[in-house]
């Protein structure tokens, strides 16, 4: 798909049906009393049918297989910069750290407060699958899922995971801090925690160390890689053993 005069910046690209492209902005400024357009919609032949905002910090953007857009929010969306979260400006939309929006760019569902792992500070991995939506965020780290509209939740020791990958109870953590950059910890969810039962390091396939600036995410049950023109996949049975 060819997309004439698209001027928005750090973008995210996530597909929509009927062959629809959802393309969204990292960054959103509030200036002027109003809002940057920071979303837009294209139908299948690369024509603009909408336009909206989904708000500053953006962190990763995924969609549902009917349309729904998920969006995760890193520090400067939650507790706002670009002209957000100021004296007289608009709280963040981003201030809840996780939204899901209709294809109309309405806001559908906020991530709640939760007393057990607390608000969502910086939203460091998001995965959507189906129709739900699990996430692992700054400060505590705790793996959730939203599932309905209903948040379930579960500790973990791992610090800094930036993607994840799910398949039924079974958990992957990728990444970390410092040396742990590239760092796999699958693990087990059960009970009110996560319970790591394998460690491993992610390599490109001729050994060689993931460069930093490659794009790494967890989508449903499979990790995907992108460096360069290069765009890896791994199952989840890949990660989570030895073979």
């Amino acid at each position: 798909m060819r997309i004439a005069e698209q001027s928005l910046a750090h973008t995210h690209v996530q597909p929509l049906p009927e062959g629809g492209v959802l393309l969204v902005g990292s960054r959103c400024r509030w200036r002027d009393g109003a809002a940057e357009s920071n979303a837009a919609i294209y139908d299948a032949d690369g024509e603009l049918v909408r336009v909206g905002v989904l708000g500053d910090g953006i962190e990763d953007v995924q969609t549902t297989s009917s349309g729904e857009i998920w969006a995760s929010y890193f520090d400067e969306g939650v507790y706002g910069n670009f002209g957000w979260g100021g004296p007289g400006s608009p709280e963040p939309i981003g201030s809840p750290g996780l939204i899901r929006f209709t294809s109309d760019f309405g806001i559908a569902w906020s991530y709640p407060y939760d007393d057990r792992f607390g608000g969502i500070s910086d939203c460091y991995a998001l995965n959507v699958t189906a129709e739900e939506a699990w996430a692992c965020y700054y400060t505590d780290f705790p793996i959730v899922r939203v599932q309905a509209g209903v948040v379930a939740g579960w500790s973990t020791e791992v610090r800094g995971a930036r993607a994840l990958v799910v398949a039924d109870d079974r958990v992957v953590l990728v990444g970390g801090y410092g040396e742990d950059r590239h760092r796999v910890v699958a693990g087990t969810i059960g009970g009110e925690a996560f319970s790591p039962d394998h460690l491993a390091r992610l390599v490109m396939p001729d050994g060689r160390p993931v460069p930093s600036e490659a794009g790494i995410l967890g989508r449903g049950s499979e990790l995907h890689v992108v460096v360069g023109h290069s765009w890896l996949k791994l199952d989840f049975e890949d990660l989570a053993t030895d073979e």
